[in-house]
């Protein structure tokens, strides 16, 4: 949004708090010039002993005058006003209406601008829906390929154990196609979290194996979705104490670190490391995680800007082999979810590569 008038003030709201130029004073300013015209050639005439109809005449052409100028003053903005409707009308939100004017037709230009800007926003946020729930629901299609085509071409046998994998990836997505769909409700604070306790350590080595799973099934395949297709990158897991225990949203702590380990995937050197970290927080059942790669790392001036949609970076050649450089879309993703639970997410200081660093509340604090 512009730092213009519109963004200054609000619909109906005056220029400075103040309209000295209404179209009421300029409309009763216009009779008062028409009276003191009529009144001051009627004296003339009475003076001069001119005919009373050429004194008429010039009355009514300098009234015209003066009243064509202000009608084109007040038509012409309207004029400009209809032109933008018509184009936001027609799906262009980029029309803006000028706001150099200081009575009522400027205020109304403020309005259309602001509902422009309105209009704008929520297409645009239409388009990041689309764009989230291509990228969440390529994970568990993915997965779900990957079991499927290992048993039609004999690699996997149909038992109940690769049944079972089959199942829960099927599972899971249903359970994003639901929790997509709560996008709808973001901005009015209802999207449900499912807290509960799970153990960390089977959790997140569920995690990586489906990372691993995924990669393997993208590697053979052509894909403009911006996710990896590495299958040279180690995954590390590093969980202590192992009985470590949270409590959180596994569904959207899933959405955290499967966007923080694919977007590291991306970003390390052939044959890299990536190492997730998980650590008791400071309170009952809270969590710190950490993902870290061994990439070229990101500049401390991009590190407020890294989670923001569509932001890809500035690094030089920032993604490895078999990355297209995705959408921009996975760190925004992970904020959001750390958000809900009302945790906090970021990069961290590194010796070497990206380091990000997430940190969950755990149980709310019951007052005694």
């Amino acid at each position: 949004m512009s730092d213009g008038p519109a963004a200054r003030r609000g619909p109906g709201e005056p220029w400075g708090g103040v309209r000295p130029f209404s179209i009421k004073t300029k409309l009763g300013a216009l009779v008062v010039i028409a009276v003191l015209i009529t009144t001051g050639l009627s004296m003339i005439a009475v003076r001069t002993q001119t005919e009373l109809r050429f004194i008429t005449v010039f009355s009514m052409i300098a009234t015209l005058l003066i009243t064509q100028f202000v009608a084109h003053s007040l038509t012409a903005p309207l004029d400009e006003m209809n032109t933008v409707a018509r184009s936001i009308s027609q799906g262009d939100y980029t029309r803006r209406v000028s706001e150099s004017r200081r009575d009522e037709l400027g205020d109304l230009a403020g309005t259309i601008n602001l509902m422009a800007d309105e209009l704008e926003a929520q297409d645009q946020q239409r388009k990041e829906l689309v764009a989230n729930v291509s990228h969440e629901l390529r994970t568990p299609i993915a997965g779900l390929r990957a079991v499927l085509e290992n048993v039609v071409d004999g690699i996997a046998e149909a038992d109940p154990e690769t049944m079972r994998t089959a199942l829960k990836q099927t599972e899971r997505l249903g359970r994003l196609v639901e929790t997509l769909l709560d996008l709808s409700r973001l901005d009015n604070g209802v999207v449900p979290l499912r807290m509960r306790r799970f153990e960390v350590w089977p959790y997140l080595s569920g995690v990586l194996k489906e990372a691993n799973m995924v990669a393997s099934a993208r590697a053979g395949m052509t894909s403009g979705s911006g996710s990896h297709t590495r299958t040279d990158v180690h995954l590390h897991l590093d969980v202590s104490p192992p009985e470590l225990t949270a409590y959180a949203d596994p569904e959207r702590i899933h959405q955290v670190v499967a966007n923080l380990i694919d977007n590291a995937i991306k970003h390390s050197p052939p044959h890299g490391r990536v190492t997730v970290k998980a650590r008791r927080g400071p309170h009952p059942e809270s969590l710190e995680l950490e993902v870290l790669d061994e990439g070229p790392g990101i500049p401390r001036s991009d590190w407020h800007r890294v989670f923001e949609r569509f932001n890809r970076g500035a690094v030089s050649r920032p993604h490895g082999p078999g990355s297209d450089g995705g959408t921009g879309l996975g760190l925004a993703i992970a904020r959001w979810a750390v958000d809900l639970h009302g945790g906090r997410i970021g990069v961290a200081e590194s010796d070497r590569g990206c380091r990000i660093l997430v940190t969950l509340p755990g149980q709310p604090s019951v007052p005694s």
